[in-house]
């Protein structure tokens, strides 16, 4: 099994560092010798003043404007155009922190190597210069929450440096005492997003904004140390370890930051460490959790990973790099969303721009879903937390939002949200309602509530927290629904999330009556209710209503070359080859669609993907969605090929993906939980063990793999057999397990606590 990352060379940019954190501090280390870069973030150091107005005096009315304009009218033009009325302001952006700058002198530089070790956490450089071997190390320590940078040498004296911290913003530098330096300062009290133009896009005012504060601190063994304006100095010791920690002034989304510059806030953390226990506390929660799972494919490669990704790229088949990408992207969700943090966001917590790519916000239409594809299944469960307070955060907001807008009860949430809980249509009228108008992204998002219950059965969890946001959804989506002139109901506006059809006309519109997109998650929400009432043995006129509602929208329909329809007319689509799957939801990450239960609909999502994948190569993202689709439908081979190709084109040296200057973490993300879909499936009432195996893995071993129901497996197999199969329940119950793809499923009681070898 690989768990390590290794280079001959340092990082030549940003995107080919080594990202290292705790959810809340990230640091992006690029392992250069004479002058080390550490670029750093804080989860919650955004732009923006505190909470904004959403000010849509007439929401209510335009809502009516554009039921008209679809039901009576038939009109998608004018209705897609009247919903730019509903538009609030523009997110903010995901800010950088600063940076840590290590300078040092001396000699040419021999036998270089830099390495990230997944399971320890530690990014790492050795080299030798002038016949001394040095060994430098950094980590993000979750329990005592700072980075830790440490050099050695294996010889007395011979650590010489300089230590600085700067920053993007601007700020003040200071000396705390004699072995610390701090600096503080604010991010942008106002942003423009990076898509839009403005002759003074990125905009300081004193005394607003989130306030930072910056702590440094060096302990060294041996030589002298000391600090002045330029930072940290130290001369010839033996080691040295500096120590990192970082405060904001962000106190919750429903208000404004605080007014004071928080360094006292960083120096408190700094002086709560034990510098002789910082590595062990690190250790023992990091591996603990990277531990709870692993894969194995084919046998170890040891070769930069940087060369082995442009093996791929060259038509070589490296199983086990494919076991890095899927350990890699367990890691990166351990790094960048722990519980108290805020969520992983469109770079996790990783971001070297004032204006990012897209804000680098909560994209909530697949990207932040993505984000937590792998967290259940591949025994990451704490990670998930975070997903839940944002939820709860929108939810909050959103119950505002509902009733501004559209006069409905519960919460919505549309695709864009940001640290201060933006849960509107963005754009101020000026972005295209394509994605703007998504008015069912929060439930898309509740719907993970439900299935990190069915992974971990917990009913105070569903009942305290899960269940007040699915059951507010609902509220929200039954109050959304009209009667069109056949007596059905419709959810409107809908859409297609960011996919426009052509009129007859030639000109393009996306909003519409009800699409199939919306048809699945509006059917999956109501059974969430259902089931979440069932396991709080509840019965709400909430839950009957909304199961009636159901019975009365369209159904799922087919074109006329058996393709899942996507809007309620088979529109032509403005791109056949669209980036999103919306309209495969049911097939994953739903479970509505199923070879076996429903093989029409099965033939048809086939049908829409052999379409959508005919033309541009996937992206990532895209990449990873395929994955799973292709593991659903039985057809492994697909999969792999798309997993080869993800590998050959679409990340960095260092595998996180990158395609030119972009860079977007779900990609990471989503390749971990669809590979684990090609390996465990537990979505019917079965449990598939190996249900997808490429053939190109015909070796390889997993453990600690969840299935619903709270059980975890451990497998093994050889020449594409199952070897070796063991299960553990953590609650009690009969379960059905099939081994392999085709095999006939057992019926298996297990009690709490059980461990059962099955082969």
């Amino acid at each position: 099994m690989s768990h390590e990352l290794w280079f001959r060379t340092p990082a030549p940019d940003w995107f080919e560092a080594l990202p290292i954190g705790n959810g809340h501090l990230g640091g992006m280390v690029f392992g250069r010798v004479a002058d080390e870069r550490i670029a750093l973030n804080l989860d919650d150091v955004w732009s923006g003043d505190g909470p904004r107005t959403l000010d849509v005096p007439d929401g209510p009315a335009v809502l009516a404007d554009v039921r008209r304009l679809l039901l009576d009218e038939g009109d998608r033009l004018a209705a897609t155009e009247r919903t730019r009325a509903l538009q609030g302001p523009l997110v903010e952006s995901y800010q950088p922190l600063g940076d840590l700058l290590i300078t040092a002198s001396g000699a040419e530089v021999e036998d270089y190597r830099r390495s990230l070790d997944l399971r320890t956490g530690i990014a790492a450089i050795e080299y030798t210069q002038a016949g001394v071997r040095f060994r430098r190390a950094a980590y993000v320590s979750a329990p005592d929450q700072v980075l830790v940078w440490t050099i050695t040498a294996d010889a007395p004296g011979a650590v010489s440096l300089t230590a600085a911290l700067t920053s993007a913003h601007p700020v003040e530098s200071s000396v705390v005492d004699t072995r610390t330096v701090g600096i503080t300062g604010r991010a942008p009290s106002d942003l423009t997003i990076e898509y839009r133009e403005s002759p003074d896009p990125i905009r300081y005012e004193d005394g607003r904004g989130i306030g930072f504060g910056v702590v440094l601190r060096a302990y060294a063994e041996g030589g002298t140390l000391s600090t002045g304006a330029e930072g940290i100095t130290v001369e010839r010791a033996d080691s040295v370890t500096l120590v990192l920690a970082a405060a904001s002034s962000f106190q919750g989304w429903s208000v404004a930051p605080g007014r004071e510059l928080p360094l006292p806030d960083a120096v408190r953390l700094v002086d709560a460490v034990a510098p002789d226990k910082l590595l062990q506390r690190h250790l023992d929660d990091h591996t603990a959790l990277y531990d709870r799972a692993g894969l194995t494919l084919g046998t170890p490669v040891d070769l930069p990973t940087d060369e082995r990704v442009r093996a791929v790229g060259a038509g070589g088949n490296d199983p086990d790099l494919a076991g890095l990408v899927f350990a890699f992207g367990r890691y990166l969700l351990m790094a960048s969303s722990r519980p108290g943090t805020q969520a992983a966001n469109l770079q996790g917590i990783w971001n070297a721009e004032r204006r990012p790519m897209w804000a680098s916000d909560w994209t909530n239409n697949i990207n932040t879903q993505m984000n937590y594809w792998l967290a259940d299944v591949t025994g990451l469960r704490e990670c998930f937390d975070p997903l839940t307070d944002l939820l709860e955060g929108l939810a909050a907001s959103g119950h505002e939002t509902a009733r501004i807008l559209y006069d409905a009860p519960g919460w919505v949430s549309h695709h864009n949200a940001d640290l201060w809980r933006a849960t509107w249509p963005v754009g101020a009228g000026g972005d295209d309602p394509v994605w703007a108008m998504a008015a069912t992204c929060g439930v898309w998002l509740s719907a993970h509530l439900m299935e990190h219950h069915r992974f971990h059965p917990d009913e105070t969890w569903l009942r305290e927290r899960a269940y007040p946001i699915l059951s507010g959804a609902a509220e929200f989506v039954l109050a959304m629904l009209v009667e069109d002139g056949d007596g059905r109901l419709q959810f409107v506006p809908s859409t297609a999330p960011e996919h426009h059809f052509l009129l007859p006309s030639g000109e393009k519109a996306s909003v519409d009556l009800t699409s199939t997109y919306d048809l699945w998650l509006i059917r999956e929400l109501s059974a969430n209710l259902t089931e979440a009432e069932t396991v709080l043995g509840l019965s709400s006129e909430l839950a009957a209503d909304f199961a009636k509602a159901v019975e009365r929208l369209p159904g799922i329909g087919l074109t006329d070359d058996g393709r899942l329809l996507e809007w309620p007319t088979d529109w032509p689509p403005s791109e056949f080859d669209h980036r999103h799957q919306s309209h495969l939801y049911g097939l994953y990450p739903g479970n509505q669609i199923d070879p076996a239960r429903t093989p029409e609909w099965a033939d048809g999502a086939r049908k829409s993907l052999a379409l959508r994948t005919s033309g541009r190569p996937a992206g990532g993202w895209t990449s990873a969605w395929l994955i799973a689709l292709y593991a659903r439908l039985s057809e492994p081979q697909k999969a792999a090929d798309v997993v080869r190709d993800y590998t050959s084109r679409l990340v960095a040296g260092n595998l996180l993906h990158r395609d030119g200057d972009i860079f977007q973490i779900d990609a990471n993300f989503g390749l971990t939980g669809a590979i684990a879909e090609l390996l465990i499936q537990s979505h019917t009432d079965v449990v598939r063990v190996l249900p997808a195996l490429p053939a190109e893995w015909p070796d390889g071993s997993y453990r600690g793999l969840r299935a619903r129901g709270g059980l975890s497996f451990d497998v093994t197999w050889r020449n594409g057999e199952i070897t070796e199969a063991n299960v553990q329940a953590d609650r009690s119950g009969t379960f059905r397990i099939a081994l392999g793809a085709t095999a006939e499923a057992a019926e298996i009681e297990l009690a709490a606590g059980d461990r059962r070898r099955l082969v």
